[in-house]
């Protein structure tokens, strides 16, 4: 059967500071750098098996697929479907404040100005669907929103567990196609 892989960007300074990054372009901390380089190393000596690299289109995922590339060796390219959800009149505030809780339960919501997570999903699954018809094995590098979409895609959840489900900087997740 086939998989497909996927890791968040690396670390940062709103991540730091537990803020909402959504499609605010903010760059990685030498932390972030650093996690990326060393995923990218893992994915070599664990002898991962991953034909192409597609990054969303800001610059936390962007810098950290290419420093992937650049130790793998593996093609990347930017695939503008993987850019984060717009949180609207959320981003910058805290990830865990109340009033974006609540706003987050409601999946049609669009956050004044933003993306409901139902747009966000289309979107996403498109992408997944497209993948699944080709004989390429994908490593999709791109932020903890997405990475919901595409659990959410693999496996059944719960509202609950959708928005309480997260993932470190850089760590890698496989998921794999049904027949």
């Amino acid at each position: 059967m086939k998989n497909i892989f996927f890791t968040r960007h690396g670390q940062t300074v709103w991540n730091v500071e537990n803020k909402i990054c959504g499609t605010t372009d903010i760059e990685l901390t030498q932390k972030g750098h650093e996690q990326a380089k060393e995923l990218g190393r893992r994915i070599l000596e664990q002898g991962i098996k991953i034909d192409e690299i597609l990054y969303s289109p800001l610059i936390r995922a962007a810098d950290t697929a290419k420093h992937i590339a650049g130790i793998t060796g593996i093609p990347a390219r930017e695939e503008l479907r993987l850019k984060e959800q717009c949180f609207g009149k959320y981003e910058a505030t805290a990830r865990n404040g109340d009033e974006f809780k609540k706003a987050k339960a409601c999946f049609i919501n669009s956050y004044d100005g933003g993306e409901s997570m139902l747009r966000l999903a289309q979107r996403v699954y498109n992408l997944l669907d497209e993948l699944k018809n080709d004989d390429k094995v994908y490593l999709l590098v791109a932020h903890n929103g997405i990475s919901r979409v595409i659990k959410s895609y693999f496996h059944d959840m719960t509202n609950e567990e959708y928005a309480d489900f997260g993932m470190g900087n850089c760590d890698i997740l496989s998921f794999e196609y049904k027949e």
